[in-house]
């Protein structure tokens, strides 16, 4: 009998992920797999992050029933040992003789069949053990009697190394909301162009919710945006919420630079807003480069590929963008496999590559003019520290306070808080995972006297 197609999406995509330093999400929405009934592309997605959202307490409890040392297994055989466990131990709907034969299959059909035989002892021996009751939303609230870093790891999943980061500088409590947020499902999060879209949900049957944070933002509870007019149209654009705040932070402008441009969310939210105003959009990566045209279409748009470490422009700008390549540590609900693919070094060498791209893209701000420099990240290292090590050696530069912007979005009807602290660390925009619906999102001011 074949292995399902939603199992062999997930474990081809797993082993990808695990031996090329792969993205889940990018292989997941690939042509590869588009060909997936909708019911596949759902179970292989399921698969795929919960499998990466949840992976050391997998193979921690693999490791107490294996007879060999995780270590020691080929790729093949723990990525297939994972996806059982992770069906036996989170999805109640599928049989247990399900999630093992298949397992066995795989393994088989990856050439690896000496190993069939254990793969089927390891799951049928966790099987036996397993907590009918246990489900995420369980192990979800294990985080939050986490008692100290070390327990708040190993309960959520996380490297420990991340976790005694996140509570030495947001205090335990945060670091456990971070935690619980990044281990589960996140919704679609919208931005509204066109009012009419909302009528056309209504008539196709999905239902949404109003932002949190903006008025132009709405969270999908069910149903599927992509399928409509509206999404192909460009009447609505999938954004989170935090980063569509990032590019109204940028504000109006007669010449907009987007230094790190792709996929180009953020570069579309600037061009509607600044029809009349000529936006620049640079990325570094041929193939982002192309994505980048189609997603930021605008005719005021015009695409350019350099390194924003050495602009090509003799031109000054009034407004920047600097939304930089960064470790995305607030984005990990989307995107798991990155915390298993961080290393504390690459804080350091991630922070040198944004202090040059700010320090490059300051010297292209006009007088009088505003940059906003950008992070998904949750780490002091490539946030203050970036602006700090940055305007500490170029003079004329200072940061302004987030509020004041805040105070003319929320004017505008754009910014639905009241609460402004909410937001606010210092003169710095920051949203935490958990503590607001949305992305960690990092954002500073800079302006030049």
């Amino acid at each position: 009998m074949p292995v399902s197609p939603a199992r062999a999406a997930a474990f081809e995509i797993l082993l990808k992920v695990e031996r090329e330093n792969s993205y889940a999400s990018e292989l997941l929405h690939s042509t590869r797999f588009s060909r997936l009934s909708g019911a596949d592309h759902g179970l292989a997605t399921e698969l795929t992050m919960g499998v990466l959202r949840w992976q050391a307490l997998l193979d921690h409890a693999l490791g107490r029933a294996s007879s060999q040392q995780l270590a020691k297994l080929d790729a093949e055989v723990l990525i297939a040992l994972r996806l059982g466990l992770y069906q036996l131990q989170f999805l109640s709907r599928i049989p247990v003789q399900a999630a093992t034969f298949e397992s066995v299959e795989l393994v088989k059909s990856a050439r690896k069949k000496s190993a069939a035989a254990f793969v089927n002892a390891v799951l049928r021996k966790l099987a036996r053990e397993r907590d009918a009751s246990a489900n995420a939303a369980s192990r979800i609230d294990t985080i939050a009697t986490s008692a100290d870093s070390a327990a708040l790891a190993l309960n959520s999943s996380h490297p420990e190394w991340l976790v005694e980061s996140w509570v030495g500088y947001y205090g335990l409590e945060a670091a456990r909301l971070i935690c619980a947020h990044n281990q589960s499902v996140p919704p679609a999060s919208l931005h509204v162009y066109d009012d009419q879209a909302l009528a056309e949900f209504a008539r196709a049957g999905i239902k949404f919710a109003p932002g949190q944070i903006l008025s132009r933002a709405r969270t999908v509870i069910s149903g599927d945006v992509t399928t409509t007019d509206a999404y192909r149209q460009g009447g609505i654009a999938i954004q989170d919420e935090a980063s569509q705040l990032v590019a109204l932070l940028v504000g109006r402008g007669e010449s907009i630079l987007d230094c790190c441009a792709a996929p180009g969310s953020k570069t579309a939210l600037l061009a509607r807003r600044n029809p009349a105003s000529q936006i620049i959009a640079a990325e570094l990566h041929p193939h982002r480069t192309r994505l980048l045209r189609r997603l930021a279409c605008a005719s005021n748009v015009h695409v350019v590929a350099g390194d924003a470490r050495a602009l090509p422009f003799s031109k000054d700008f009034d407004r920047i963008l600097a939304d930089v390549p960064c470790s995305g540590t607030g984005t990990l609900t989307r995107n798991p496999d990155i915390k298993w693919r961080l290393q504390p070094a690459d804080l350091a060498d991630l922070q040198s590559r944004q202090i040059a791209i700010l320090k490059s893209a300051l010297s292209h701000l006009a007088p009088g003019g505003r940059l906003v420099y950008s992070t998904c990240s949750l780490e002091r290292e490539e946030n203050e520290a970036v602006v700090e090590a940055s305007l500490e050696s170029t003079r004329g530069f200072k940061v302004a306070d987030c509020r004041d912007e805040l105070m003319r979005l929320r004017q505008s009807g754009e910014l639905l808080l009241d609460d402004l602290d909410r937001l606010l660390v210092g003169p710095y925009v920051r949203t935490i995972p958990g503590r607001h619906l949305c992305d960690g999102f990092f954002a500073a001011i800079i302006e030049l006297k």
